[in-house]
């Protein structure tokens, strides 16, 4: 059985992709208005995520990935975006779906998600 991350460490891990889609340098700062999280906060959890292998800091303070962590990431966005999709073409609202996506993309498992996409693209 796959150990389940925290929704917190998704949440870092996936803010931290988005931005650095955004910009080739992505600090502290950065991730707290993206979140809209106190700086303190983010300094916390980007200890944790340097101790767990997730992400590296440089000495500028510029964060990056790394292959763990832009693996998780990817993962969590990937299912974010794809649910926040399906729900739009079903009729539900942007914002709703936004945010009914960031809920379930952290609860839902690897095994539905991939059905569910199945389902999805062979109706297509």
């Amino acid at each position: 059985m796959q150990k389940k991350n925290s929704q917190s460490v998704e949440d870092y891990l996936e803010a931290i992709l988005i931005l650095s889609k955004r910009s080739q340098h992505v600090r502290s700062i950065d991730i707290a208005k993206f979140m809209q999280v106190s700086k303190p906060s983010v300094s916390v959890a980007m200890k944790k995520l340097r101790e767990s292998g997730h992400i590296l800091m440089n000495s500028n303070g510029f964060i990056s990935l790394t292959e763990e962590g832009q693996k998780m990431a990817n993962s969590v966005y990937e299912k974010h975006e794809f649910l926040r999709n399906f729900f739009i073409s079903i009729g539900v609202d942007e914002e709703i779906a936004k945010n009914d996506a960031c809920q379930i993309e952290h609860a839902i498992s690897e095994d539905v998600f991939n059905a569910l996409k199945n389902y999805v693209n062979n109706k297509s």
